[in-house]
């Protein structure tokens, strides 16, 4: 194979939005022009806090993929297949449980923040415990050189490194130890400026209409302090302003926007009109091919059944290794 490889994958738990596309799926569409890339979807990772409500894992499993091809992503280019569709996951994620030490797993940083931050579930579970263990079998089943993460998924790269290295070393060298890609990517706020997520009720979604963002944008938080129109503001603690620097030309920013807003020349409702100006004609595409796409699920679920069969010959071919160099 003449190409690196590169493995990512997305947990089915909603329709993507702005955080996503400009978080992820943008990297992933260079990178699909340059390595081998397999994405897929981590259904069996949504499990590990949504145990108890399974029932629209399905349904979101296409509604992502709908959103992957609208926003670029070629299956001719790249393998999206189905995590739960290969058995070979969970065979190697439990061939690990018998070596990796508990303390591994009790270390990494996101599993004491979750634990602290999602209050409403129960996840004293082992399936939480273990997830970064399972995410290494899907990292090295596929003997994935890259793996696109930003910082704070850094750790789970090096689980997954000292997993290989343990391996390697306790039988033979088997599995490619992989590295993180790190993923710089823009500050994306949600509508009430906070963090974008479909938890907070402030997503703006790859498939709305124009006219659905145009009546997410007109209502969004600005400066706080900025009370009246004739208030003076500061763009920096602006979150239609973080948005701006996503979609809106510097030149235009810095010409108008900037100025305009620091000496209270425009108001927030003009800020607005020009971010809409900017960000409608990107998204506008999007949102129409999703549309297209969507009265045709039955494509969707073609190419998922074509990357299934050609992610599991190379599983199947790892996890036959795997077993030869422990000898069973």
């Amino acid at each position: 194979m003449s190409r690196k490889r590169v493995l990512s994958g997305m947990r089915p738990t909603g329709r993507l939005h702005l955080g996503h596309l400009f978080g992820a799926l943008d990297n992933w569409k260079r990178l699909q022009e340059e390595y081998d890339c397999f994405f897929f979807i981590a259904d069996w990772h949504a499990l590990t806090t949504d145990y108890a409500e399974p029932s629209q894992i399905k349904t979101y499993t296409i509604e992502v993929v709908l959103d992957w091809l609208a926003a670029g992503l070629d299956p001719k280019k790249a393998t999206f297949f189905i995590q739960s569709h290969l058995p070979e996951h969970a065979e190697l994620h439990l061939l690990f449980s018998m070596f990796t030490p508990l303390a591994w797993l009790e270390r990494v940083p996101t599993y004491k923040e979750q634990r602290e931050q999602i209050t409403d579930k129960d996840l004293g579970t082992y399936g939480f415990l273990g997830y970064p263990l399972l995410q290494a079998a899907d990292i090295l089943i596929y003997k994935a050189n890259y793996v696109p993460v930003g910082v704070d998924q850094v750790p789970h790269v090096e689980l997954t490194r000292e997993v290989a290295r343990r391996f390697n070393f306790l039988y033979r060298p088997v599995l490619v130890e992989p590295e993180a890609l790190l993923t710089q990517f823009p500050k994306i706020p949600g509508t009430d400026g906070r963090k974008m997520s479909k938890s907070y009720d402030n997503a703006i979604f790859l498939s709305d209409s124009p006219d659905e963002i145009t009546a997410k944008i007109k209502p969004m938080v600005t400066d706080p302090a900025r009370k009246r129109r004739s208030d003076p503001g500061n763009p920096e603690v602006c979150p239609v302003y973080d948005l701006h620097k996503v979609f809106t030309p510097n030149d235009k920013r810095e010409s108008y926007i900037v100025p305009g807003c620091a000496t209270a020349g425009i108001g927030c409702l003009d800020c607005k009109e020009v971010l809409l100006k900017h960000m409608l004609p990107v998204l506008a595409p999007v949102s129409n091919r999703r549309a297209e796409l969507s009265r045709d699920p039955a494509k969707v679920l073609d190419i998922l059944q074509d990357g299934t069969c050609r992610a599991q010959k190379v599983a199947s071919e790892t996890l036959e290794e795997v077993k030869a160099a422990m000898g069973i």
